[in-house]
């Protein structure tokens, strides 16, 4: 794990001096494995005594083998989950937490505790609630059983309720530093040359779950088109349109996602090797490249349009003289 050192150390500490607060709210990108931390976080009250002993320990200590157990077997009945669940036996997850999931754990909770000290409800994620099911879990936070802690994972803690959120003591998960993530992300996977290890961290802002999943898409490949784009302008928009094909429709997602990614990092990079009066047109064409996506997310998700006009902010970077030729 990585990132996690700090929300570690708080809870641990909440928990040996005995003041562990019943609601937990973990904010941050998504990727920066709140999920597991928040798994972590159950196995580990589960497995261990009530606290307030002032004894700090890891999330990772054993604790009951018989209870770790049953919590490796998926079948720990104190372990509760709110998750979007399959759209009609499908694999295509609903839109929302319904507020029948909620009701249905609200009534787990008034059962007695049937093993150890601790119940834990995971809601992941708190920003997927429908509007009646978020209300029906506030009045159980304002009211807590005994013995009962939320972990509520949000990508987007601004978009909460303002009574969720006071509701909760909040731990942040911010993206990792660039030099931590390259000395992990080696660590992790030493066959990879440091150039392509340096473009994926660009490319992930610091968010892990994002560097892995990087790691398979020939980040470098990728990088080189959008830098040959922006080197000679693309007079003929012949790389344009090999762009806008590459990243066209559902099936190529993952390419215009890894598109996405990536130019943020080329746009920093070209804006440090440029003079300070030629800054300002590379932050004109992030803002630019900015609207566009956040246009497409909004309307009709067209992938070639937008890989064809990130290519066009690419190429107005271009030298003139190159792109004169």
């Amino acid at each position: 794990m990585i990132g996690h050192q700090d929300a570690e150390s708080a809870f641990i500490e909440a928990w040996a001096a005995g003041r562990l607060h019943h609601a937990w709210l973990l904010a941050g990108p998504q990727g920066m494995g709140k999920g597991a931390f928040a798994e972590r976080v159950a196995r580990f009250l589960v497995t261990h005594g009530s606290g307030g002993d002032g004894v700090p320990v890891s999330l990772d200590d054993p604790g009951d083998i018989a209870a770790s157990r049953l919590v490796d077997a998926g079948n720990h009945p104190e372990i509760l989950s709110l998750t979007r669940q399959p759209k009609d036996k499908g694999k295509e997850l609903a839109r929302n937490i319904t507020i029948d999931q909620v009701r249905g754990i609200i009534r787990r909770l008034h059962l007695s505790l049937s093993l150890g000290e601790w119940r834990v409800i995971i809601v992941d994620a708190v920003d997927d609630l429908e509007t009646d099911g978020a209300n029906a879990l506030l009045k159980t936070l304002e009211e807590p059983p005994a013995r009962t802690l939320f972990l509520l994972i949000s990508h987007s803690p601004g978009r909460l309720l303002p009574t969720i959120r006071s509701r909760c003591r909040t731990l942040r998960f911010q993206p990792v530093a660039h030099d931590v993530m390259t000395s992990w992300l080696h660590e992790l996977r030493p066959m990879l040359e440091m150039a392509e290890v340096r473009a994926i961290v660009a490319a992930s802002g610091g968010v892990p779950g994002k560097a892995i999943a990087l790691i398979d898409s020939d980040v470098a490949a990728m990088e080189k088109k959008l830098l040959a784009i922006a080197a000679s302008g693309d007079p003929g928009n012949r790389l344009r349109e090999a762009l806008a094909r590459e990243v066209a429709g559902t099936s190529n997602r993952a390419r215009l996602e890894l598109v996405i990614d990536i130019v943020p990092g080329l746009l920093a990079r070209l804006a440090r090797e440029r003079p300070v009066a030629e800054i300002a047109p590379v932050l004109a064409q992030w803002d630019r490249i900015q609207r566009t996506v956040r246009d497409a997310i909004r309307g009709s998700y067209d992938g070639a349009m937008v890989g064809f006009e990130i290519g066009n902010c690419l190429a107005e970077l271009a030298p003139k003289v190159a792109a004169a030729r």
